[in-house]
C-alpha cells in the first residue's frame, strides 16, 4: 500500500472505509482503532512514523467517517464491532495483528484481545478503560449517553463539535490540535455518532475488569500525566495484567498521540520492536 491509501470492504453486511500505510502484506500488521468522534485519519502522524516497518490498517469505526451508519443502535455493540474487524482479518488472510486503540477504540481493542486472543500479538491501550464495574454506574452512564445522543440528533454537528471540544477531558489540547480535528468531527453523520454512544458507550459495554488476568499477549498501557482519571485506571489495570508495561507521559492529557506525537511514535516503535514477534 502507498502512504495513506483509502480502501473499502463489506464486513458482515456493512461498508467499512479504511486507510492503509506501509508495506502491505510484507510488513508486520498493526491495527489502529480511533476514539469517539475520530477517524482513521486521526492516526496519520503515528502511521507515517511506523510505515517503514509495519503494514498499518486504520478503519473508520461504525458511525464514523465514511463507514456505514446503521439505524439499529444494537449493531454498534462492542461484540459486533469486534466481529467486523475479525472478519476483515479473515478476508485479508491476516492470522494475527498488533493492536492499538485509543479511548473508545481502546475499549474495543481490549474486548478483541480477550475475545479473540489468538488473533492479537500485542496490545496497546491509550487512555482506555475496561468499562464500569458498578451496575448502577453503568446504568447512569447509559442514561447520560442517551441524553447526549438525543442532543446530537436534535442539534447536529454544529452544536456537538464545540460542546465536545470544551469538555475538561480535552483541556490540554492546543488550539492547533482542535482545529485539525474539527473538520473530521464536523464530517460525521449525527445518526452515526448518536448510535455509537448508544451501542458502544462505556455504559453499554460489559465490564472487563475481572477478565484482565486472561490477557496473554504483551500489553502497553499509555496515559497522560495531566489526565489523572485515566492514569489511575491504567495503574489499576496493571495490577492484574500478566505481561504489562505502563507509560505515563509527562505534560500530556487524554490524547497523548496528538499532544506528544514525536515521543509517542518513538516509544511505540521501541516497545513494538521489543515485544512484537
Amino acid at each position: 500500500m502507498t502512504l495513506g491509501e483509502s480502501t473499502s470492504i463489506e464486513l458482515n453486511g456493512l461498508h467499512y472505509h479504511l486507510k492503509n500505510w506501509g508495506h502491505g502484506e510484507q510488513g508486520e500488521p498493526l491495527l489502529l482503532l480511533h476514539g469517539f468522534s475520530g477517524a482513521a485519519s486521526s492516526w496519520t502522524t503515528l502511521a507515517q512514523g511506523l510505515a517503514d516497518h509495519y503494514a498499518i490498517i486504520a478503519p473508520d469505526l461504525l458511525g464514523h467517517g465514511q463507514t456505514a451508519t446503521p439505524a439499529d443502535a444494537s449493531r454498534y455493540r462492542i461484540e459486533n464491532a469486534a466481529r467486523d474487524l475479525i472478519a476483515y482479518l479473515d478476508a485479508r488472510a491476516i492470522p494475527s495483528v498488533n493492536l492499538l486503540g485509543y479511548s473508545m477504540g481502546g475499549r474495543l481493542a481490549l474486548f478483541m484481545a480477550l475475545t479473540y486472543p489468538t488473533r492479537i500479538k500485542t496490545l496497546i491501550l491509550e487512555s482506555a478503560s475496561p468499562g464500569l464495574q458498578n451496575p448502577d454506574a453503568r446504568a447512569a452512564r447509559v442514561r447520560a449517553d442517551e441524553s447526549l445522543a438525543i442532543q446530537i440528533e436534535q442539534n447536529g454537528s454544529a452544536w456537538f463539535v464545540p460542546y465536545w471540544e470544551a469538555l475538561p477531558l480535552f483541556a490540554t489540547q492546543s488550539e492547533a490540535i482542535r482545529a485539525a480535528l474539527r473538520p473530521v468531527r464536523l464530517g460525521h453523520q449525527t445518526l452515526g455518532l448518536a448510535n455509537s454512544l448508544r451501542g458502544m458507550g462505556t455504559g453499554a459495554q460489559p465490564s472487563l475488569w475481572e477478565r484482565l488476568p486472561e490477557l496473554t499477549c504483551p500489553v502497553l498501557l499509555i496515559s497522560g500525566a495531566l489526565d489523572p482519571k485515566f492514569a489511575g485506571i491504567a495503574n489499576q489495570m496493571a495490577v492484574t495484567i500478566p505481561r504489562v508495561t505502563i507509560w505515563n507521559v509527562p505534560e500530556a492529557g487524554h490524547t497523548v498521540h496528538l499532544e506528544r506525537p514525536i515521543e509517542y511514535v518513538a516509544f511505540v516503535r521501541h516497545w513494538l520492536a521489543n515485544h512484537a514477534t
